[in-house]
């Protein structure tokens, strides 16, 4: 998979490269959780995420858009025997590539793999926090779904579902798995 991923990103590179490539800023709220049949009793966590993207331009419409972004994610439960509440925080560098499709009136839809990568995993409840980031899968390959609109060409809002392909725990059982639903902002610093 790490292997197309890249293929498919370094193809676009090389098929645009008389394009005027555009760099650019993103940020903004996440609501994560885990899903999956091993996930009940699970809520979700406020956080948050942060990076660059670089957008490629095949066509006027069609676009690839690198990202590389940190997320902070996991996910919230109450223990109901002790009223408890723990709370799973994962941090994350992801790396996108969203196939875009853009509209003449500011309005793209995307949709494309994630490769994350897990840079710290804890429980934290009643005070105390524990690593449990030996326990957990530390590559997590998701596919995204999301939609943005552009007020003008340099700003504009965005939206991302991120669906988690890949199981949280390092060859176990539990079928878990990472969702995360995405709100923020963009800035292309060199656009037309």
């Amino acid at each position: 998979m790490k292997k197309l991923f890249l293929v498919l990103v370094c193809s676009a590179a090389l098929v645009s490269a008389k394009a005027q490539v555009e760099f650019g800023v993103k940020g903004g709220m996440n609501v994560s959780t885990v899903g999956g049949e091993d996930s009940d009793g699970l809520r979700g966590k406020p956080g948050f995420h942060l990076g660059g993207l670089v957008r490629i331009p095949i066509t006027q419409q069609f676009k690839i858009q690198p990202e590389l972004v940190f997320s902070t994610q996991g996910a919230i439960t109450e223990n109901t025997y002790e009223g408890e509440r723990i709370r799973y925080n994962f941090n994350y560098l992801n790396i996108p590539a969203m196939f875009q499709y853009h509209t003449d009136f500011g309005l793209y839809g995307e949709t494309g793999p994630q490769l994350g990568f897990m840079l710290s995993a804890k429980t934290k409840h009643d005070g105390d926090s524990h690593d449990i980031k030996d326990s957990r899968n530390v590559l997590d390959f998701s596919w995204g779904f999301g939609a943005g609109y552009h007020f003008t060409p340099q700003f504009g809002v965005n939206g991302r579902f991120n669906l988690g392909l890949s199981r949280l725990d390092d060859g176990g059982d539990a079928r878990a798995y990472n969702r995360v639903l995405q709100a923020g902002v963009f800035y292309i610093f060199n656009a037309k």
